[in-house]
């Protein structure tokens, strides 16, 4: 399966595994049948309670299936049933979840790459170093695995508000490791009765660890300029 890079928004490099063609291929044949399965007790239920409103009947028959594929993908993390179970999920070129009108892009342009065009979308996926339908080069999205995802260990979110202009105080902190990172993360975040002693105590590891002197006005702030400021220079790795 290819590996390719992707720059988030907050300039930020992660590398998730692109779904491969078979894997999508799999993932369809098994959203086509759930969409039969949905028919076929469909048509079981109106031949047993012999529905006589052709109306209902026929939106019921053209409406879930015309529309699966949308409202998976809109209310479910960019996965239809198929997509659940081959593990993948469609996202952003820049790794972040795509957006409504994203989502019915790629859901318009499959009439040109689904099976009623010769199934054209496969033959642009061959040709497209990332497994790209035409679907997902006009919409700027791809289709990853959803486990490899899982894995990234740097979360999208954490670089939001770092201003370009950031200046850091502590060059030590990029000698903490990434899981060091997310206890002290998980310390700031989690309330509970003694969050002030626990921050006191972490915040005292910290300093003896890296060597430094505390030049916040309390061990909260403290924290969180750590956390800044290791993340300033592990965007400046990249």
């Amino acid at each position: 399966m290819a590996e390719s890079g992707i720059i988030t928004g907050q300039y930020v490099r992660i590398h998730p595994t692109m779904a491969s063609i078979g894997d999508r291929i799999f993932a369809q044949l098994i959203d086509w049948v759930v969409i039969f399965a949905y028919l076929a007790i469909l048509i079981w239920i109106d031949v047993t309670l012999k529905m006589s409103d052709s109306v209902t009947m026929f939106v019921l028959f053209m409406l879930p299936p015309m529309f699966y594929t949308l409202l998976c993908e809109v209310f479910n993390q960019g996965r239809s049933i198929g997509k659940m179970i081959m593990k993948i999920r469609v996202i952003k070129q820049d790794g972040t979840s795509p957006s409504l009108g994203a989502y019915l892009m790629r859901w318009l342009l499959y009439l040109i790459d689904g099976p009623l065009t010769s199934f054209a979308g496969l033959v642009v996926m061959i040709l497209t170093r990332d497994n790209q339908r035409l679907g997902d080069l006009a919409a700027g999205t791809v289709v990853i695995k959803q486990q490899k995802y899982k894995k990234i260990q740097i979360s999208l979110d954490e670089y939001d508000y770092l201003a370009k202009n950031y200046t850091p105080r502590y060059p030590q902190a990029s000698d903490l490791a990434l899981e060091q990172i997310d206890i002290i993360t998980r310390a700031i975040n989690t309330r509970s009765d003694d969050y002030l002693q626990r921050l006191n105590q972490l915040a005292k590891k910290v300093q003896q660890k890296l060597n430094i002197e505390k030049k916040e006005a309390n061990d909260l702030a403290f924290l969180q300029r750590i956390v800044r400021d290791y993340q300033y220079y592990a965007l400046e790795e990249i």
